[in-house]
């Protein structure tokens, strides 16, 4: 802080903010990398007076004042420019003269981040504590191998199914009355979740698709990416790479004139249709795209005008019951394809899943239900939903499925749960469990961004800018001298490794239940955890 700057009650000091740049000016040479490359303007060059005191020899003279100037860096005490620990100024320095440090304390700015009476947004997850998930262990191991069960060998192929799943005599049925049966397809049970083409930068959503085509194409592995809500580029809707899309429609509507307007010129029918009512992060809250992020091409997709914040209405405006839902977003959604494509809702996880599923049980056009927990990842939410609000995925998918069984649906109609998943790296080990709980497929995200684009953000609050357009990886920003930063090819090679590395995990984890065709979904009774609470309530068995 300049020494004529008056203190008042709101002045901070750096030792205030919770990362301060240690900065050695030997090494310096002031090439101003580091300035340059700074999300938040936390850091500029600087000129500094310092004051020397030159005392003589002896008791005759009188001490005498000297001044020297030197140029330096200097970091910004204002909140709004606080640095976020990102570390770009050390990945350009070609000097190793800079780093940020992470404070000692854990609270600094708590107080100071409502600044003219609105409350803080944050763009990353906080999901500290354990994961439930973590603690469960799989302890049915079948004691008979067989070659192609053998977990070191590899010979089965994980598959599920997207799609409502008639038994023969209803199949049977259905084709005689109508002429028509539900639309099923072949996925692979790790879904990328739907993340928006404005939401990801250009370049992170193209190396996305290029990592799903090639999975696809070349290792045969049926992956499937969400949208999101926002629409797509029209050269992917007209292209035949759709295939491996699911298309998604939100409260908001954004992009949806662009997918209708191409439906005649697809030369691939999508996936499947998402509609989303809500996400695990904000229960009951719209998603906000801040004006950061719309530029001129987002706004055309889009269909708005640019630079304009964008936020989804907390529920359909043409829909006010999940009955009115069923009877007419699916159904439409369906009819708009020839109902040849899947089309399912996704919810947040909370008590109210149940309801919404008994209703979904009873329509034909139903072809699932996704349902997102309590920490689902959004760079669109604030802190008071992401910490005090939903459910969590595991008690809620368990739920839901012995629901389907007293139904005698639990084989009909797939669940699809995320929130979560991995979020402690345990990403294999989260998903089979899921699936034993009773889920038919999972979906991620924020994984996908830390594991496929090098996302820097920490549970301890370091970087999380991404709903303000300042990424310093290029993965969240629509500023082309950010997301430049960023190679698609790069994303998609990523994108195929750690799709390859959970796929042998997770053979590693069903190979010896002794399961080979199918995923065992629904298959508690291989489940144990050491929380008694935790096994009463989603039905496992407890260990001690």
């Amino acid at each position: 802080m300049p020494a004529n700057t008056a203190i008042t009650p709101s002045t901070l000091s750096l030792k205030d903010l919770p990362w301060q740049i240690d900065w050695n000016k030997d090494k310096c040479t002031l090439c101003g990398r580091c300035t340059s490359v700074c999300p938040v303007q936390a850091i500029d060059l600087g000129v500094f007076r310092k004051r020397e005191i030159a005392t003589p020899l002896g008791l005759c003279g009188r001490p005498e004042n000297s001044f020297s100037i030197f140029y330096g860096i200097r970091q910004h005490t204002d909140p709004a420019k606080a640095c976020i620990g990102c570390a770009m100024c050390s990945m350009v320095c070609p000097n190793d003269a800079i780093k940020p440090v992470r404070s000692d304390e854990t609270d600094k700015l708590r107080w100071h981040n409502n600044r003219g009476g609105r409350p803080r947004t944050r763009g990353g997850r906080r999901n500290n504590g354990d994961s439930l998930l973590d603690q469960i262990k799989f302890m049915r191991i079948s004691m008979l191998t067989d070659p192609a069960l053998d977990a070191g060998r590899h010979e089965f192929e994980l598959r599920t199914l997207i799609g409502r799943v008639l038994p023969p005599e209803k199949a049977l049925h259905a084709y005689r009355e109508n002429g028509w049966t539900p639309p099923v397809r072949e996925i692979y049970p790790l879904l990328i979740g739907g993340m928006s083409f404005g939401a990801l930068s250009p370049n992170m959503w193209e190396g996305l698709q290029m990592g799903v085509a090639y999975l696809n194409e070349e290792l045969g592995m049926p992956v499937r990416m969400c949208t999101g809500e926002g629409g797509c580029p029209p050269r992917l809707l007209r292209s035949r790479f759709l295939k491996y899309v699911i298309l998604q429609i939100a409260s908001g509507y954004f992009g949806w004139d662009e997918i209708i307007h191409a439906i005649p010129h697809m030369k691939e029918d999508p996936c499947a249709v998402e509609i989303k009512y809500g996400q695990g992060a904000k229960p009951g809250d719209g998603g906000l795209l801040m004006w950061h992020k719309v530029n001129e091409l987002i706004a055309a997709i889009r269909g708005v005008p640019p630079r304009v914040s964008l936020p989804s209405p907390p529920t359909h405006q043409t829909k006010y019951s999940i009955e009115e839902a069923v009877a007419k977003m699916i159904q439409s959604m369906s009819m708009a394809w020839g109902f040849r494509v899947p089309v399912y809702p996704k919810i947040s996880g909370s008590s109210t899943a149940l309801a919404v599923l008994n209703n979904l049980t009873r329509n034909p056009y139903a072809a699932g239900l996704a349902i997102d927990g309590e920490d689902g990842g959004t760079g669109a939410a604030y802190n008071i939903s992401m910490d005090h609000m939903g459910h969590p995925i595991s008690s809620n998918i368990r739920d839901c499925y012995l629901n389907l069984v007293k139904l005698g649906q639990q084989n009909e109609l797939p669940l699809i749960a995320g929130g979560g998943i991995g979020k402690n790296g345990n990403l294999a080990a989260n998903a089979a469990a899921l699936i034993m709980l009773g889920a038919s497929a999972v979906q991620v995200g924020k994984y996908v961004m830390q594991a496929a684009a090098g996302c820097i953000g920490s549970e301890s609050d370091r970087c999380n800018v991404c709903n303000i357009g300042i990424c310093p990886k290029g993965i969240t920003s629509q500023d082309p001298r950010l997301y430049r930063r960023l190679d698609p090819e790069k994303v998609a090679e990523r994108v195929v490794d750690f799709y390859v590395s959970f796929d042998t995990e997770m053979r590693k984890i069903v190979a010896p239940l002794g399961r080979s065709t199918s995923l065992p979904i629904g298959m508690s009774d291989a489940l144990g955890i050491s929380d008694y609470h935790a096994a009463q309530r989603l039905q496992i068995k407890y260990m001690v």
